[in-house]
């Protein structure tokens, strides 16, 4: 079995949603009492979300890097960057080590085609709805077609994500919102919806609703269950 890497804390409890995820793949996968090797290197989100709202993505890069340098020197023979923003530096980072970055986006769009999904909405932070670094990757390498919400409700998606989600918060009010996004991305021809930030799973789950959805953080997760056993 592979270690491994992780680069989490982009927030914790996402981190904690992808360490339960890892275990209880690789436990369903090879039974008894085995488990994920694992090599976790957490940062502290203040400082990532502040250069984030700054536009400091090169000190964002810099701070990864060097979290990805310290899970191969763990011992980590792949590595995940734990939330689907940061992959917007995914270049930079992954140039500063050896070991093979599984990207997010690449994951969740395995899955999609794999279950012939042409449309999909997205939502996640601003950063990630509004930016090409990700949805580009899903048109130009996959086929997909995106679409986004409007300008209001990326606003509330993203305030929910770091007011709330991130602080742990679940409010009965932001779900219900979100789930009137979720149904007007449907309207506009999304077969599904990507929950393209690694906290919103923790908010809409798919019994709240009839649209499919894609949870990066699980399928994240378990396309690195499968790399590590294989």
């Amino acid at each position: 079995m592979k270690t491994i890497g992780l680069i989490g804390g982009m927030s914790w409890e996402s981190t904690a949603s992808y360490y339960s995820v890892l275990n209880e793949g690789i436990k369903h996968e090879l039974g008894g009492l085995h488990s994920a090797k694992i090599a976790l290197y957490s940062v502290d989100f203040a400082e990532i979300e502040e250069m984030q709202h700054k536009g400091e993505w090169d000190k964002t890069a810099a701070v990864l890097s060097d979290a990805a340098k310290a899970v191969e020197a763990g011992g980590a023979d792949f590595f995940l960057i734990c939330t689907n923003t940061m992959h917007k530096v995914a270049t930079e980072v992954q140039s500063a080590v050896n070991i093979p970055l599984l990207h997010i986006a690449d994951a969740t769009a395995n899955k999609l085609k794999a279950d012939g999904i042409t449309k999909v909405g997205l939502l996640g932070t601003r950063f990630t709805m509004e930016q090409e670094f990700y949805k580009s990757r899903l048109v130009e390498n996959f086929g997909i077609d995106v679409v986004i919400p409007n300008q209001q409700q990326r606003d509330i998606v993203h305030d929910v994500i770091y007011n709330e989600l991130c602080l742990g918060e679940i409010k009965e009010n932001s779900r219900n919102e979100y789930l009137k996004i979720i149904q007007e991305l449907h309207s506009q021809g999304a077969q599904a919806v990507i929950l393209g930030c690694t906290e919103i799973a923790l908010l809409v789950q798919p019994e709240h609703t009839d649209v499919a959805l894609y949870d990066t953080t699980a399928i994240h997760a378990q396309a690195a269950v499968k790399y590590a056993i294989s």
